[in-house]
């Protein structure tokens, strides 16, 4: 969707991937979480944390939004008053994770690019100014409905934006955008059982 991704890729191979100056030395990470500081490319590259807390917007009722986001539906995320005001950025990955199954019976899956490599999901964030008066950069990803790679675990996948649509995707205008955010292309992805993996590890 994703609600779990990993990123094995080190600093260097990341800076090279969006362009961007080298950032610190990052380690691998197999298991990275909701709440959890990710990198980001907005452009430059920044920790950000995954899930963007919407204080003082509504729904389409006129209630308060009170839950953190973490994925924000490409229909939907620039007409919702949940993100208004938020900016485009590019979140770097190797994979994702999905499960299936009955509850204490799931199957973690493994879902990856077949060439290998980076990936970049669509994402977009804000600054929530917490209750200490601490400014938090706050990020969420883009999702869109599957490719035939993925359809049979879920029902979205992260919207994965080519190298070349990069600029578009940060500094278009909405409208230009509309057409990035679509399934990867059939054929493109690799889904296999998840094995090995502490899923307690941060």
């Amino acid at each position: 969707m994703p609600g779990r991704f990993f990123l094995t890729s080190d600093a260097s191979d990341v800076a090279q991937f969006f362009g961007r100056a080298k950032p610190d030395p990052i380690k691998p990470r197999f298991n990275i979480a909701p709440g959890q500081e990710i990198l980001v490319a907005a452009p430059d590259l920044a920790m950000m944390r995954w899930g963007i807390v919407p204080v003082g917007r509504v729904n389409a009722r006129g209630r308060p939004v009170m839950e953190t986001i973490i994925n924000a539906r490409s229909e939907t995320v620039f007409s919702k008053s949940a993100f208004e005001g938020v900016r485009r950025c590019l979140v770097p990955a190797n994979g994702w994770y999905e499960w299936t199954g009955e509850k204490r019976r799931k199957t973690a899956w493994r879902i990856r690019p077949k060439v290998g490599g980076l990936i970049a999901f669509a994402g977009v964030f804000d600054v929530w100014t917490a209750p200490s008066g601490v400014d938090v950069l706050q990020v969420a990803t883009v999702t869109c409905p599957p490719s035939e790679d993925v359809a049979h675990i879920h029902h979205r996948m992260g919207v994965i934006l080519r190298e070349r649509d990069f600029t578009t995707w940060l500094q278009g205008d909405d409208a230009g955008t509309a057409d990035l955010m679509v399934p990867f292309p059939n054929g493109s992805l690799i889904v296999e059982e998840a094995s090995g993996v502490d899923w307690t590890a941060p």
